[in-house]
């Protein structure tokens, strides 16, 4: 059985956990999850398409370490972050009859991973939660930190709690399982941490991102890297009243196109929501005159290097008009008492939270990158 080959702490005082990272982690999730969460019963939620590619072995391995489960299988795609979906996984879990103490595993990619862990925050007013992400994306974002939520109609991840996972199992093995646009989509996260603050770790990738998209050890250590940027940055600043906020680069552009797409996964999933809301971000930093424009393309070439959209006409189909895309920036979660705020940066690495930008700045922005 492979060791761990990586081990992130994410630093919470007497709420601190592990994230783990290697092959065939799902066959040590048993045993991981009984020694930290010992004489649990578990309820597994994951989606159809990883369930026939991952569900029968974590299964597995939970009875080989005496760990009952149930589990509840949704349908793959953004629109599983729904109401619907919430009380389908809220119902399983109570007629499971699992009580405050058991646990909630998600096993699959962001989206199952933010609906789990929001059922989790609040059936029974807060139940264990294991993450178990399958996707790229998942491994070095979303399945980090305890942001878990669903989707409005009126905006993206609009609703949810702050709920920590007690164990993150980052197994890079079914990575394999993942669809090329898919890795690609997850890549875009990666890039970001060192959009943010690690303009070495951004170079590197530069350098090694086809040894990152072949797998093997550039893969862990770009997971790892991300993950360690990640917990770093949710230590000091669990509930984003402060820089937590900078692991929002590219978000509120990317959140606003995937919006305006009606989370219509065969148009834009969320990596290439990101991926095309950094490239916009740091275009958006050159107008306002605090980056060079040798950064912004910087940026393009290496998203366009790894075959991800950058621009807002790499979208398939019509978008709606500037205004429409202002009124879904308008409704982020970043907007504080009616003024913007964007995660903007002074060059590869230099990234800083910008309040009061104005919104006729943005719409100007818009109009002059619309597609249209």
């Amino acid at each position: 059985m492979n060791e761990v080959a990586s081990k992130v702490v994410v630093g919470l005082g007497d709420r601190s956990y592990d994230i783990l990272i290697g092959p065939n982690l799902i066959e040590q999730a048993g045993k991981q999850i009984a020694s930290r969460l010992p004489g649990i019963r578990t309820a597994i939620v994951t989606d159809e398409n990883v369930a026939g590619a991952h569900l029968a072995r974590l299964i597995d391995s939970l009875k080989a370490a005496g760990i009952a489960s149930t589990a509840i299988a949704l349908p793959a795609g953004e629109k599983t972050k729904s109401f619907d979906a919430l009380q389908e996984v809220v119902d399983g879990v109570l007629a499971a009859r699992l009580e405050r103490g058991d646990a909630v595993i998600a096993l699959g990619g962001g989206v199952i991973g933010d609906l789990s862990g929001f059922a989790a925050g609040i059936v029974r007013r807060g139940m264990n939660f294991v993450q178990v992400p399958t996707s790229l994306l998942a491994q070095v974002d979303s399945s980090v930190g305890g942001k878990t939520g669903i989707n409005s109609a009126r905006g993206k991840n609009l609703i949810g709690v702050f709920h920590q996972p007690k164990l993150v199992l980052a197994d890079t093995s079914t990575l394999d399982t993942l669809s090329p646009r898919e890795f690609r989509a997850g890549y875009a996260e990666v890039a970001k941490y060192g959009l943010i603050d690690r303009p070495d770790f951004f170079e590197w990738l530069e350098k090694n991102w086809q040894e990152v998209f072949s797998g093997g050890e550039a893969r862990t250590e770009a997971i790892a890297q991300s993950c360690r940027a990640k917990a770093e940055i949710v230590a000091r600043d669990e509930f984003e009243n402060g820089d937590r906020a900078l692991l929002n680069l590219g978000h509120t552009f990317g959140h606003a196109l995937e919006a305006a797409t009606r989370y219509d996964s065969t148009r834009l999933v969320h990596g290439e929501g990101v991926a095309i809301g950094m490239a916009l971000a740091h275009r958006f930093s050159v107008r306002m005159n605090l980056a060079s424009a040798d950064d912004a393309e910087r940026v393009e070439t290496h998203l366009k290097a790894v075959g991800l959209p950058w621009r807002m006409g790499d979208i398939p189909g019509n978008l709606p008009d500037a205004e429409a895309l202002l009124g879904y920036i308008q409704q982020d979660k970043k907007v504080a008492r009616g003024t913007l705020t964007f995660i903007l940066t002074r060059g590869i690495g230099k990234s800083f939270i910008a309040k009061d930008v104005p919104a006729s700045e943005v719409l100007g922005f818009l109009k002059d990158n619309h597609p249209g």
